[in-house]
């Protein structure tokens, strides 16, 4: 039997709210001479089940490609001065690494910025596939991320066990689009959300992951 574990990754495995804050209110003010928006602005606004980011943030219907441009530019640099794993995360991954999983990263992030920032804070090796945005068609909650980690180890189901584990409902909905187990990571972006289990903690997602069949 396999068992396997994605990720979802900012608000999960690392908080990096700050430097998306400041890559984001860098676009405002060059772009469109805005106020910054403070961090919990920022995530909140990430987090909302349905809203229009570029509408948010720079008060725009559609998502500029100059602000795009902007953003990733000064983001690949600024991505990786204040991330940080969450407390637990690093022994989490370990364990689960001894005990046999397959671990994966699935993140609405672009592939480029989620490989930079793993690497970082030394996480990388323990991945055997990190998806991004840029890697597929259709990000979460569509469940093309999700499928390719299965595909990669020869998911069956009902002989084999597969873990989503997000804060964002996009990580939930794509988990049931696939047909696997969410996990709600409460440690991080949002303190609350819906699962098939909720984790405060990470050492509380390695006993569900460990006890649960």
């Amino acid at each position: 039997m396999a068992d396997i574990a994605i990720f979802d990754m900012d608000g999960t495995l690392v908080d990096s709210g700050l430097d998306i804050t400041l890559s984001i209110n860098y676009v405002r003010g060059v772009r469109y001479e805005m106020e910054p928006l403070s961090i919990r602005e920022v995530v909140d606004a990430i987090n909302a089940p349905k809203r229009n980011l570029a509408r948010i943030f720079y008060g725009t219907e559609l998502y500029e490609d100059e602000a795009r441009r902007l953003f990733e530019s000064h983001y690949y640099d600024q991505c990786i001065q204040n991330v940080a794993p969450y407390e637990g995360i690093g022994a989490l991954l370990e364990s689960l690494k001894n005990r046999g999983f397959a671990i994966g990263v699935a993140t609405n992030a672009p592939g480029t910025f989620a490989r930079r920032m793993l690497s970082h804070v030394g996480f990388e090796p323990y991945f055997d596939l990190i998806v991004g945005a840029d890697d597929v068609e259709l990000p979460k909650p569509h469940p093309q991320m999700i499928q390719l980690h299965l595909e990669k180890h020869r998911y069956g189901p009902g002989a084999d066990r597969a873990w989503m584990v997000g804060d964002n409902s996009k990580d939930m909905e794509a988990a049931r689009n696939a047909g696997i187990r969410s996990v709600f990571a409460g440690w991080g972006f949002s303190a609350e959300g819906e699962g098939d289990y909720c984790a405060s903690k990470p050492s509380e997602l390695l006993r569900i992951m460990c006890e649960k069949g």
